[in-house]
């Protein structure tokens, strides 16, 4: 087995998918396909789907995905998502979750240490690299999965917009 296909097998893994036999196997879906096979992310597929936002990354993009992890929207403090969730905040969940997600495609390697990148909600976040660490405004990307239509970095927290915080 080749290294990528090695590097992206273990990626497969932490996000809960069956490790690949190919790297064609992920690139035949999106990027909400990758979410919703992954264990780790119902929590963000409940968001997209609330958003109605689901479908806009079944597009054919490309996309860099920058998905929380159930366990990354746990750390939101209490009723934070419930709150998000309900009909009447649709607009500032969308806003929410347009803050994880870069138009391209970016590998890991391709971003600097104080970068700045403009989100598809139209704010920035802020790129620290460090130690081999790749970090988005304090959310470490702790796997990668490449996709048809992009990337999906999993990160350990919830990326929120400048305003939201």
């Amino acid at each position: 087995m080749d290294r990528f296909v090695r590097s992206l097998a273990i990626a497969a893994l932490a996000l809960g998918l069956a490790a690949p036999a190919s790297a064609a196997d992920t690139r035949a879906m999106t990027v909400t396909d990758v979410a919703s096979a992954s264990k780790d992310h119902t929590t963000l597929v409940k968001a997209l789907e609330a958003a109605d936002y689901a479908v806009a990354l079944r597009n054919p993009g490309p996309f860099t995905v920058f998905a929380p992890t159930n366990a990354a929207f746990e750390k939101l403090p209490p009723g934070t998502l419930d709150t998000l969730m309900k009909p009447e905040n649709k607009g500032k969940l969308e806003k929410i979750l347009q803050h994880h997600v870069l138009l391209s495609t970016y590998e890991k390697g391709w971003f600097k240490d104080g970068q700045s990148v403009s989100m598809v909600d139209g704010t920035k976040a802020t790129m620290h690299v460090a130690d081999g660490k790749v970090k988005i405004d304090g959310a470490e990307v702790v796997a990668s999965v490449r996709c048809g239509n992009g990337i999906v970095h999993v990160v350990d927290a919830v990326v929120l917009p400048p305003e939201a915080n």
